[in-house]
């Protein structure tokens, strides 16, 4: 077994943790080591925006898949999450979407002081480079360059017509002054091609002396002294090495491997882990709990006319509205996509085109636990779908409110007949069936290292892991609630302000962080 050791060990080169290598990296004082268990992203199809669900299922994705859905008509739901470099960034439907401000609020509301949306739209306009964008909301210069499509299919085009036919408010820009209503999303397409956090953070950046990027390297578990993390034991080419850190360890694994690293290292339910044989090393019992997903479910119509073929991710707008009006902020989350959108128990004619059913703000709340102690055994993944009954009833308006928008003259070249769930299915009782059954993962789970400041926190709001010195986590695990939107915008700015966090903790650090963020 070989050893080295380094200032900061980043485990999992995705979303969050390209923004936390690149930031930290900045410094040429601090070597940092980013160990991804996926391989170089090099597959082509990686790179080509319409390509992304031809991914699923191939090298690139771990393939999880959750237990069967008591709630949701006891399907077992495919889980694509990326084992490459960029993480699933590199898997995802490009959409890039900050969320509601109002998201961020309510975790800086419930404790998690400096998360409000004011305090992270610095570090917002710090990732991106908008030049035609509101310079109060949007960035100039940095590294991801979103925009949304300057051709748009005409489908998506059509849809938000539809909206503002309908009397729906449209948005210039979704992660402007106006987040609510109908508009074209920006998208993380550059040049025609994907631009994934490693595209964004790494690449760029590789020529750096202080910044390694090692590729499949898998964490088995991380490493100890005491009451503090100093590394982590990992595999790569059939044998097992150690990297010490002599400043922290950060987890950015994802809603999945998160929690099952820190479980498999006796980080957790402290029974949960004796009853694996596992010894305990901090008992919190939040590891794993608190799962939870966006839902996405396809009303389909059967197309009046050829559609053209994809450009871009093959979904190019959006609107965002409230099941009840009485909602404090949108719950809703319509996307129109110019190709069938449905789960692999329906069929329907082929050339069809969809609008998208997304619950972002759902009620229900799941569980991972690990099958056992062996690194190579899949998690159970348990996010207990439509277990709450105001998640069901939100989805039935939401296809009630597709309907009606999909009536407007904007849709009269392009509607045929209804495919799914069919005009035959009426009323809420026959809705609720169909919601059970064909609702899906929108593939945004978070919430599995939960932030806070109560007993269910696994992680502080400087992200430190409770009962350990030494380690953060810092992705879309940590989320106390998921965003009102895709999540792919969210996990990197917890990756910058992770960054931040580490940068500050360093005793000559407090101008450079201060610096940076005024950038």
């Amino acid at each position: 077994m070989s050893s080295s050791q380094v200032d900061h060990v980043v485990i999992g080169a995705g979303s969050a943790g390209c923004a936390v290598a690149a930031r930290l990296s900045e410094h040429a004082d601090a070597r940092v080591v980013v160990l991804e268990a996926g391989g170089p992203d090099t597959l082509e199809a990686i790179h080509q925006p319409p390509m992304w669900p031809a991914l699923w299922g191939t090298e690139v994705d771990w393939a999880y898949e959750t237990t069967p859905q008591e709630h949701n008509g006891g399907l077992v739901h495919q889980w694509p999450r990326g084992k490459v470099l960029g993480g699933s960034s590199s898997l995802n439907g490009m959409v890039y979407l900050r969320g509601n401000p109002a998201d961020y609020d309510d975790w800086a509301y419930h404790g998690c002081k400096g998360w409000d949306y004011d305090a992270l739209l610095p570090l917002f306009r710090r990732m991106e480079d908008v030049p035609d964008g509101d310079p109060h909301y949007r960035g100039r210069g940095g590294p991801n360059t979103p925009r949304p499509a300057r051709d748009p299919n005409p489908i998506c085009a059509a849809f938000v017509e539809a909206a503002r036919e309908k009397g729906h408010p449209v948005t210039d820009d979704h992660n402007g002054a106006q987040f609510e209503g109908a508009g074209y999303h920006d998208m993380i397409i550059a040049g025609g091609r994907r631009q994934s956090a490693a595209g964004a953070y790494l690449h760029p950046n590789a020529s750096r002396p202080n910044l390694d990027v090692v590729t499949g390297a898998r964490a088995l578990a991380l490493l100890f002294d005491g009451g503090r993390c100093t590394g982590v034991r990992y595999e790569r080419d059939g044998s097992v090495h150690e990297l010490r850190a002599s400043g922290e360890v950060v987890v950015c694994a994802g809603a999945v491997d998160s929690p099952a690293l820190l479980l498999r290292s006796g980080i957790g339910p402290a029974d949960e882990l004796r009853a694996l044989g596992i010894g305990v090393v901090a008992d919190v019992p939040g590891v794993g709990r608190n799962l939870h997903d966006h839902m996405l479910m396809g009303v389909l119509w059967e197309a009046a006319q050829t559609i053209p073929p994809p450009v871009y991710n093959m979904s190019e707008s959006s609107m965002f509205t409230r099941s009840d009006p009485a909602l404090r902020v949108p719950d809703l989350h319509f996307m129109c996509i110019h190709v069938p959108f449905h789960l692999p128990t329906f069929s329907v004619p082929e050339g069809s085109w969809t609008i998208a059913v997304g619950l972002v703000r759902p009620a229900s709340r799941g569980t991972l636990r690990l099958r056992s102690a062996d690194p190579s055994d899949k998690p159970l993944i348990d996010p207990a779908y439509l277990s709450a009954e105001a998640d069901v009833a939100a989805m039935v308006r939401g296809v009630e409110i597709v309907r009606d928008l999909v009536t407007a003259s904007a849709f009269d070249d392009w509607r045929g007949r209804e495919a799914l769930p069919g005009q035959h299915v009426k009323g809420k009782g026959a809705l609720r069936d169909f919601v059970r059954r064909a609702a899906g993962s929108y593939f945004h789970p978070v919430g599995t290292c939960k932030m806070g400041t109560g007993p269910d926190a696994v992680v502080d709001p400087e992200l430190r892991v409770r009962g350990i010195e030494g380690l953060r986590v810092a992705d879309a695990s940590i989320m106390p609630d998921v965003v009102s939107a895709n999540t792919n915008a969210a996990a990197m700015v917890i990756g910058e302000k992770a960054a931040d966090l580490m940068r500050a903790a360093r005793p000559s650090a407090a101008r450079e962080t201060a610096a940076a963020v005024g950038d």
